[in-house]
């Protein structure tokens, strides 16, 4: 991607969130995709090559730095039995029950296997409310909902890649499953990868106070940002957790102490821009690159697993929520339909796709479209209804 490209798509973005600067509920991702698809049939724009490697090394270390150390710790606290166990728990039990229901619905129409089918339902599990949880904030005037929301999207990301590790194996290389190997794999990952962020966290929130230099403290926290991301990825752990962790114990830091508020206000200043800038590239990416998956003849079956996957995810939170004493009685089936429904689709799954694609299996390229398919429907539909379906479900 040339620079020309870059700064041609950056003029895009800030158009269109110009466009929304008055307008609370308008779907920016959605026009941003949308924008993207049409751009695919534009020879300079085609030529885009998106790699997995691009959305993971670049874009994703970014957003999710900016969403952890923005997300309050006091919530965190709050809400932390409910968003662990449906990030992980809850991620695995909903790929082994959507991938069931895929390979059920899939079977008289298509030909697919069973681990074929636990691969899309890998890849449709992580979650990416980014472009959602300000709607939520507002329309529902709900902490609670988009706190669990918020939460659960942070963490979940480090759960489906192990998962769809585990099965691309499966499909791609005939590799064998054994319950020992997954979870062994799954400890060292995950926890791994929240230690590294917990510590690069931490100094960070005490190397702040060696410089009254905002400048060079903005500068410190994209060397934890990326740093913690890249390191955790070489030692062999999740560098999603990593960076998700490292941002989530700088928010406990601003919690416990007044002291940095200024410097607080100039990393707010810098990577807002950032993420809008990350945003707008990412989101016309998505729409570039789903153009190359989009023409097959099983959209039919597309929508199917895209309202699986919302039923599935609904049946998951419902009895989630009766597991926590704390939740029995407050989460009623309203709310948990507006969390199901403002998980949608984004980043993590594109680069989960654009992962299996890299693996050039002939035989994943039904999954890949199917895949796409469903995440693009993900991204329109849920963005648009977030908005009535809030206002709706919490009157």
């Amino acid at each position: 991607m040339s620079s020309s490209q870059v700064i041609l798509l950056l003029l895009l973005g800030y158009l269109i969130f110009t466009l929304d600067k008055k307008q609370d509920y308008f779907p920016v991702p959605v026009i941003l995709v949308l924008m993207g698809l049409g751009l695919s049939f534009i020879p300079y724009f085609s030529s885009i090559n998106v790699t997995a490697d691009l959305i993971y090394h670049v874009f994703l270390p970014a957003i999710l730095f900016t969403s952890a150390y923005r997300f309050s710790s006091d919530n965190f606290r709050k809400n932390a039995g409910i968003i662990t166990f449906l990030a992980t728990i809850g991620i695995m039990a909903t790929v082994a029950i959507l991938g069931a229901v895929i390979f059920a619905l899939g079977g008289p129409f298509v030909s697919m296997s069973f681990i074929g089918a636990l691969v899309i339902a890998s890849i449709l599990t992580p979650t990416d409310p980014v472009s959602v949880v300000s709607i939520l904030e507002e329309s529902a005037d709900s902490d609670k909902i988009a706190s669990v929301v918020e939460g659960e999207s942070l963490i979940n990301d480090g759960t489906s890649i192990v998962m769809f590790t585990f099965l691309s194996g499966m499909l791609t290389q005939g590799e064998s499953f054994t319950v020992l190997n997954f979870l062994s794999d799954f400890l060292l990952v995950s926890i791994g990868g929240t230690v590294l962020g917990v510590a690069f966290g931490w100094l960070m929130s005490k190397a702040v106070h060696y410089t009254h230099h905002r400048e060079y403290q903005v500068m410190l926290s994209i060397v934890i940002a990326y740093g913690s991301f890249n390191l955790a990825e070489f030692v062999g752990v999740s560098g999603v957790l990593a960076t998700v962790f490292s941002g989530i114990m700088l928010s406990f830091e601003y919690g416990r102490s007044v002291q940095e508020n200024h410097f607080k206000d100039t990393l707010n200043g810098f990577w807002s821009i950032a993420e809008l800038s990350v945003l707008s590239l990412l989101f016309l990416l998505i729409g570039i690159e789903a153009a190359n998956y989009l023409q097959f003849n099983a959209w039919g079956l597309a929508f199917f697993i895209f309202a699986a996957s919302l039923l599935v995810r609904f049946l998951i939170i419902t009895g989630t929520a009766k597991l926590f004493s704390k939740w029995q009685n407050k989460m009623s089936w309203r709310e948990s339909a507006l969390i199901s429904w403002s998980g949608l689709k984004g980043s993590m799954s594109v680069y989960l796709i654009l992962q299996l694609q890299a693996q050039n299996s002939g035989d994943s390229d039904l999954i890949l479209s199917l895949s796409f398919s469903a995440v693009l429907i993900s991204l329109v539909i849920q963005s648009l209804g977030v908005s009535p379906l809030s206002k709706w479900l919490t009157k």
